[in-house]
């Protein structure tokens, strides 16, 4: 890691902003990314989000069902959902990814997503999404913990998002604590908020949530943090009938959504609920007969800051003001 420390990062002919964690999984990263790139779309900037697409299939057969998402990887997929006038690459060498984007798409700015363990780019600005219930594990890193750097690698953030997590005193002393590490860094605290549920056959069709208030669904889910997804589920009314957890950026099988329709008439139950980002592959299944009497939604959520997002907002936007 310290070879890439001695490395002179190559600088782009736009802005650069990243957004990554120094932990493994589940603190928000991605609806951070959606969150920025929304707020400066609305302010006139020509963004490109660029991902390393993980677990995605490069060679899969363009003509299989769900190939798109297979070949991006879900979280890439789920952004160029969410924006489809907006380029959204994939790759490991961020670089070329960047180069690309300006020459092809004339950007002004790239938001990457998992960002901070790329060293081989100049960033303008460097943003860490922290998980305050549980921020830093063990304390230990991989594989003994889930730190992918040492704390000590905060000192490069310019400004920390917290996300998750209730105990306001715990919060306060996370901020000072990083505060500590990293004195002219900005804190600000962000939540998830339900937006609404969707048909994963057809995505852009809400659903009214009254109509699934107290009605019986099985949640399925293949994220770092199932248990937020189920309570923001829950937090919406849904009576929950069994959850069935898959791993993160989980593939599923035909086989797969046929345990799910078995367990879930084995339960008397008839609605599925997953999230966004599992939506686009169980959708790929979907075709089989035996979904014919199975309702599939998904729960679209998005990240609100709830404390400094003015100051969040300036900081941003400072960016273009020279």
């Amino acid at each position: 890691m310290v070879f890439f420390y001695l490395l002179k990062p190559y600088s782009l002919k736009c802005k650069v902003i990243s957004v990554g964690n120094i932990t493994w999984g589940g603190t928000g990263k991605t609806p951070l990314v959606e969150y920025i790139a929304e707020l400066l779309k609305q302010k006139g900037r020509k963004i490109a989000i660029l991902s390393r697409g993980y677990k995605r299939r490069p060679g899969v057969d363009r003509t299989q069902p769900g190939y798109h998402c297979a070949a991006l990887g879900d979280e890439p997929y789920m952004l160029s959902r969410r924006f489809p006038d907006m380029p959204v690459l994939v790759g490991s060498d961020r670089v070329r990814a960047a180069k690309l984007a300006i020459a092809k798409y004339a950007v002004d700015t790239v938001v990457l997503d998992d960002g901070f363990q790329q060293w081989r780019l100049k960033k303008d600005l460097e943003i860490i999404a922290i998980d305050a219930s549980n921020p830093f594990g063990s304390y230990h890193l991989i594989p003994r913990g889930i730190l992918r750097e040492p704390l000590s690698s905060l000192k490069r953030a310019d400004i920390f998002v917290l996300t998750k997590g209730s105990d306001a005193a715990a919060k306060e002393d996370l901020k000072n604590y990083l505060s500590r590490i990293n004195p002219r860094s900005d804190v600000v605290e962000a939540i998830y908020t339900p937006e609404g549920f969707y048909n994963v056959a057809q995505p852009d069709k809400r659903v009214d949530t009254e109509s699934l208030r107290n009605k019986g669904a099985v949640l399925v889910s293949g994220v770092a943090n199932p248990g937020g997804f189920e309570a923001l589920a829950a937090g919406q009314g849904v009576r929950i009938g069994l959850c069935l957890r898959f791993p993160d950026h989980y593939h599923y099988s035909t086989q797969d959504l046929e345990r799910i329709i078995r367990e879930s008439r084995d339960k008397g139950i008839g609605t599925v609920i997953t999230t966004e980002k599992d939506a686009a592959k169980l959708a790929s299944c979907l075709c089989s007969p035996a979904c014919c009497d199975m309702n599939f939604f998904f729960l679209r959520i998005e990240l609100k800051i709830i404390k400094d997002e003015e100051r969040f907002i300036n900081r941003l936007l400072s960016l273009y003001s020279f």
